[in-house]
């Protein structure tokens, strides 16, 4: 009985190496089309880590205020992002302290990807505006409008856990409440008397916000 329970703590030893060899491996960095910082890396950091009480101008949770390229650069070594602070807190391991804090969503593994592609870049200061917008064809939520909306929005409008006012846009039912009511696209388009958004950051892309016109314009479909 010994015999077989000392093989039994081995074999279930290597299946949770195994498991968390996996786990890690998922966000690594691949090398991918660059990533600049104004269209893609800065949306996430200011949606996930600038809200009420984190690292915002006024608030400057630990000293830090990551609503700005230099302040997020203070946790950055450009070119090797596993030594970059800013992607070990993004990325932790299972119990340790993680950034966005809980009750907030941790980002998602294509935003950690992001982030770290932008720093083994060299984590420059860049827009790399878009030449060209592709809104031909139907806009799928799915593939097009729901990720524009988990990297600008979801920081801050995630789910019950978190706070933007009582406004949920991570599943479709409630995205579909704010596009008919209004909110959605008057507050990313920042119109007069709508909430300009997202919060603190700069206003979308003009593209994302075609995509995001264009889908409400055919009924804003669940497809």
């Amino acid at each position: 009985m010994i015999f077989r329970n000392k093989h039994f703590k081995i074999a279930l030893l290597s299946s949770l190496v195994g498991i968390l060899f996996i786990f890690a491996c998922k966000y690594e960095y691949v090398k991918e089309d660059p990533v600049c910082f104004e269209r893609d890396v800065q949306p996430i950091i200011i949606s996930n880590c600038t809200q009420s009480g984190c690292h915002n101008t006024n608030d400057r949770q630990s000293g830090r205020d990551y609503s700005t390229y230099d302040g997020i650069m203070r946790d950055v070594k450009a070119g090797n992002y596993q030594s970059s602070s800013l992607y070990n807190i993004i990325f932790s391991p299972i119990g340790s302290p993680s950034m966005p804090p809980k009750p907030y969503s941790s980002l998602s593994t294509d935003q950690v990807r992001i982030i770290a592609s932008w720093i083994e870049e060299g984590a420059t200061n860049d827009t790399c505006s878009v030449s060209t917008c592709d809104t031909t064809g139907v806009m799928s939520y799915a593939a097009r409008v729901k990720p524009i909306l988990q990297n600008n929005c979801n920081g801050c409008h995630g789910g019950t856990a978190q706070s933007g006012a009582g406004i949920i846009l991570s599943d479709y039912n409630n995205v579909k409440t704010s596009v008919d009511n209004g909110t959605l696209l008057g507050s990313i388009e920042q119109l007069g008397g709508y909430s300009a958004m997202p919060k603190g950051g700069n206003k979308m892309s003009s593209c994302n916000i075609a995509v995001i016109r264009k889908w409400i314009a055919a009924g804003a479909p669940n497809n």
